[in-house]
């Protein structure tokens, strides 16, 4: 990016201030509109990256209708495109409208040409760095962590354990709360194993009915019961030279247990109704949301089983156990969901981002999805609240960003959690530490955080 000119296009009626903001940025391609027609004229011309624009645009110079009209539209075009408007002085309720509806940062008059230079700045970096994520997601749209998205230490842990186990043909235990997304866990081992070109064959061993399950798992001879027509494979054999995941392994009744640690001992199934030994090779990975030491406590679970498929462990932590995961799950499935139904939200209001943030998260990701889901189809406008997820209740217990209620110590981890909780926008990262950004410009410059 450092070798390419910033496109940037100024959209303001004033010539000399036009004038102005071009000398302020000789090292730019600079492009001047000074209303909606010619807005549209230059945005197909020159393609900017970064737009600032001045709310106050003929024939409404006075008002701001016609500088939301061009916001709107600039945005239906590019959505890319990174604007950053500017506002009268104590002007902080359109400034906060314009966020709202899409924009990236605001700036108020009288404007300070070095303050705006490296706030477009940032801005260009920002949009370089998105598009190069984008191409990234492209080209490695077909990685076996695709799927998983986190940020926190304790996944990358997580992920670290998967590459180590995946190679190795060992019996393999995973544990976690309900939706927390051993599933994919379990796809990407599969993905990254030796077997990665043969099946994954999953059973779920709570939702089939005792009476069921043996047949499921290990098949039946032709007549070996009524309604047994002919010979059929069970799931174990189907999964023959891959991998087999038995979910929810707590559930398996204890009268199938002990068949289920022979096979894993011996390597051979006999079907039902079958005499003859079937040897399957197929490494099995079980999963369960149960306390296993407490169940072989009551005497529902063999230890001896356990200890066979507890070769190796992955202990995947719940969604609250996780740092800032639920922020960024909820802002993926925030762009996922509003693709999906074609829908203008683009953001979370920042009641929403400390709410998820505080909320338990009992269901885990799996309840995060489905408010979310839930949430951008009842939305209104470009900004989802914590009414929308239904979550307006949660207590909000975060840390607090005023940087005069932080300790020095803390401050720059306040300066980081404010950033990423605005989406690493400087003026509402700003607005939530209490400071100017002039403030926050030599904190972060102290602190040697990256713009």
């Amino acid at each position: 990016m450092e070798d390419q000119p910033i496109k940037l296009l100024v959209v303001e009626d004033d010539p000399g201030l036009q004038r102005q903001l071009r000398w302020s940025f000789e090292g730019c391609e600079v492009s001047v509109a000074s209303d909606y027609e010619s807005v549209l004229t230059q945005i197909g011309a020159c393609e900017p990256t970064v737009i600032t624009l001045d709310l106050g645009l003929p024939p409404d110079p006075g008002g701001t209708s016609e500088g939301f009209r061009v916001l709107d539209e600039v945005l239906k075009r590019n959505a890319d495109a990174k604007v950053i408007v500017v506002t009268g002085h104590n002007d902080k309720d359109n400034a906060v409208r314009a966020i709202g509806r899409g924009a990236y940062d605001f700036f108020e008059k009288p404007i300070d040409p070095d303050l705006l230079g490296m706030a477009v700045k940032r801005a260009a970096r920002l949009s370089h760095l998105e598009s190069e994520y984008r191409k990234l997601a492209t080209a490695t749209s077909s990685s076996p962590f695709a799927d998983l998205i986190a940020v926190s230490p304790q996944m990358m842990d997580i992920c670290r354990q998967i590459e180590k186990l995946a190679p190795i043909d060992v019996t393999t235990l995973i544990l976690g709360e309900s939706g927390t997304g051993k599933e994919v866990l379990v796809r990407i081992l599969h993905s990254l194993s030796s077997r990665a070109k043969r099946r994954l064959v999953a059973i779920n061993c709570a939702a089939i009915p005792e009476t069921l399950l043996e047949s499921e798992l290990f098949g039946y001879e032709k007549g070996a019961f009524t309604g047994a027509v002919k010979t059929t494979r069970g799931k174990i054999e189907v999964a023959d030279r891959g991998i087999l995941l038995l979910d929810e392994i707590g559930d398996l009744p204890m009268s199938l247990q002990s068949k289920l640690l022979r096979f894993l001992q011996e390597r051979v199934i006999e079907r039902i109704g079958g005499r003859q030994e079937i040897p399957v090779d197929v490494r099995v990975i079980c999963a369960t949301h149960q306390d296993l030491q407490t169940l072989i406590a009551e005497g529902r679970f063999r230890e001896d089983l356990f200890y066979r498929i507890n070769e190796a462990t992955i202990q995947v932590p719940a969604l609250r156990e996780r740092q800032n995961d639920a922020v960024v799950l909820g802002r993926a499935f925030l762009r996922r969901f509003a693709a999906q139904f074609r829908k203008p939200v683009r953001t979370f209001s920042r009641q929403a981002m400390a709410a998820i943030e505080s909320h338990s998260w009992p269901g885990n990701v799996r309840e995060l999805e489905n408010r979310v889901k839930r949430a951008v189809i009842m939305a209104d406008g470009r900004e989802v609240s914590a009414e929308d997820l239904e979550l307006a209740d949660v207590e909000v217990q975060g840390m607090p960003y005023d940087l005069r209620e932080v300790r020095v110590l803390s401050e720059r981890n306040a300066i980081e959690r404010a950033l990423h909780h605005g989406g690493q926008n400087l003026s509402r990262a700003a607005e939530l530490l209490g400071i100017t950004r002039p403030t926050l410009y030599n904190l972060m410059r102290k602190h040697k955080i990256a713009t």
